[in-house]
């Protein structure tokens, strides 16, 4: 059980929840807000970040990645604690445990939308569980070519913050896109930190992230570029979208940010960069209950 437990990656868990909490607190601040589907989104989130964790753990045990250059948490398959089957139908599992939460979700959600809109939102589901599954695992993984960043930004942004908030109101608002392109870009973050500690490993073992293309020099840059854009995202949407001082409270977020920042700058050590991925998901999911209460306020 413990070595489910730590293949399941407890700690990123945040990440799924923040955007989907956005989305319910976006439509809550509308006055249209539903239990039944911010719970059913959360459970579907989290199926989601899971199986994509399996996937990933799987992944690099199989195509070589995961080697003892690595300096981050060992990995399930890689250390022999759970069989590379054994985590197949793992996967596998999670996969089909994902699509019929998502469809409960889309049932409930969506049975007094247009027909096509369901079928569009299923489309989404399955391009989740897909993206979930090929990003280290498969015969061309985008996660090794550096493509990782762009689909975090669009689940955990993009996707999350829209279709949840969408799921509630039945609107489109793309004034939304601005705090959902901060919730991405603050998931970005938290792997970008992850392979810049990993980057050593990951030049050796050819796997090119980001920070293997950049270098870490321009990698730090590139960290420090996420995060100021995500909070001057949330930002400009909130002077947009002004509604009083409270609206203002997950500025008391932003020197975590910063912290979080030096941090990466500073830091050259594996195992002291580490637990600053844990800070930024954390981080994320302060800013957004803290942002949840501005604007419910």
């Amino acid at each position: 059980m413990k070595s489910w437990i730590e293949a399941a990656r407890p700690r990123t868990l945040p990440l799924a929840l923040s955007c989907i909490l956005m989305g319910c607190f976006l439509a809550a601040s509308t006055g249209q807000f539903s239990w039944p589907v911010a719970l059913l989104s959360i459970l579907t989130t989290t199926l989601l970040q899971v199986l994509s964790n399996f996937a990933n753990d799987y992944g690099d045990a199989v195509n070589g990645k995961d080697t003892e250059l690595r300096e981050g948490p060992r990995r399930a398959v890689h250390s022999g604690s759970i069989p590379a089957s054994t985590m197949l139908k793992a996967i596998i599992l999670f996969s089909i445990l994902s699509l019929i939460s998502g469809i409960s979700l889309l049932y409930i959600a969506l049975k007094d939308a247009p027909a096509n809109t369901f079928w569009v939102f299923l489309g989404i589901g399955i391009a989740c569980i897909i993206a979930a599954i090929t990003y280290t695992a498969g015969k061309r993984p985008y996660g090794y070519v550096g493509l990782g960043d762009l689909s975090v930004l669009i689940f955990f942004g993009w996707v999350g913050v829209l279709g949840s908030s969408y799921l509630h109101t039945h609107v489109w608002n793309w004034d939304l896109l601005l705090p959902a392109t901060s919730c991405g870009l603050f998931a970005v973050a938290v792997l970008n930190i992850n392979n810049i500690r990993d980057i050593e490993s990951d030049r050796a073992t050819g796997k090119n992230s980001i920070p293997v293309r950049l270098g870490r020099e321009k990698a730090v840059l590139y960290h420090w570029a996420i995060l100021l854009i995500g909070m001057s995202c949330i930002l400009i949407y909130t002077v947009q979208n002004f509604s009083g001082y409270t609206s203002l409270i997950f500025l008391l977020s932003f020197p975590l940010f910063i912290k979080n920042g030096l941090a990466v700058s500073r830091l050259k050590k594996a195992s002291e960069l580490d637990p600053y991925l844990k800070q930024m998901a954390l981080s994320t999911l302060l800013f957004v209950i803290l942002f949840g209460i501005g604007v419910i306020l």
